[in-house]
């Protein structure tokens, strides 16, 4: 049963690991179009991602709104989960209902909605109307890691505080904002990266003027599979991997330095 299982578990992460090592050795590839395996190696298709304007100006595009995006987003999801994670009133269930809507819907459904609502207001295609639609899209999301984080924290250690004579704000910015900043942060993350990741949408609010990187990409390789795409897939996914092995790299560093001795008293 254990070899049935690791073998499982191999051919599991085989599945989804080989699209990543398809995409790697063809970004160094010198064929004209994605071609697997590659007829032979250069360094041209980055050279011509990272001096073609036409894809850098996409990839400021999408950093910039998923930024924007991320800070929007948590300014609506932090009240909104404290006031239905924490409050009773009239009309909860409903809210709960709405604020986890966008994950039922399809996307090209909300798309269509998007285009015709934001139309009427001008907002297509601006990168305001983008960073709008996407805030949508991330709110659930958010509010659900930082709804599981908030239903765990043990509120005594408000009630604490207050006892000892801090005021509401304080108690929040020394007590409740340190025990949640991981699920704050990790919330932050997550809208970040639906924004920065998200293609339907943006196919339908973007324009020339705020076209996104996942836009580019798909037009990309409807016209001409250009490479270049290849080397994008490759450089997110070295981000990827340095933003998950970071974290244990530091820890095990931390772990190994020496720890400060202790001085010796005076006898």
């Amino acid at each position: 049963m254990n070899t049935f299982m690791r073998w499982a578990g191999f051919l599991v992460v085989l599945f989804i690991a080989a699209p990543l090592v398809i995409v790697v050795p063809m970004s160094f590839s010198d064929a004209r179009s994605l071609q697997f395996p590659p007829p032979g190696y250069w360094l041209g298709y980055y050279r011509a991602y990272f001096t073609d304007m036409s894809w850098l100006i996409p990839t400021w595009n999408s950093i910039l709104i998923a930024t924007a995006t991320m800070i929007l987003t948590m300014l609506l999801v932090v009240p909104a989960t404290f006031a239905l994670v924490r409050h009773r009133f009239r009309g909860k269930g409903f809210a709960d209902l709405m604020m986890l809507m966008p994950l039922a819907v399809p996307h090209i459904v909300m798309a269509v909605g998007y285009y015709s609502y934001f139309g009427q207001l001008r907002l297509v295609p601006t990168p305001f109307g983008v960073i709008l639609a996407h805030t949508c899209l991330s709110v659930p999301i958010a509010f659900l890691v930082l709804s599981a984080n908030l239903k765990g924290f043990d509120r005594n250690l408000e009630r604490a505080a207050q006892s000892l004579g801090a005021n509401p704000a304080r108690t929040f910015i020394h007590v409740t904002l340190p025990i949640l900043r991981p699920g704050l942060i990790i919330s932050a993350l997550f809208a970040f990266v639906q924004s920065f990741d998200e293609t339907v949408v943006a196919i339908f609010i973007s324009g020339r003027g705020a076209e996104t990187l996942p836009r580019k990409m798909f037009d990309s390789i409807r016209q001409e599979a250009d490479p270049v795409i290849a080397v994008i897939s490759t450089l997110l996914f070295a981000i990827v991997l340095v933003g998950i092995v970071a974290p244990y790299f530091i820890s095990t560093l931390r772990s190994r330095a020496p720890k400060p001795s202790k001085p010796t008293g005076a006898h």
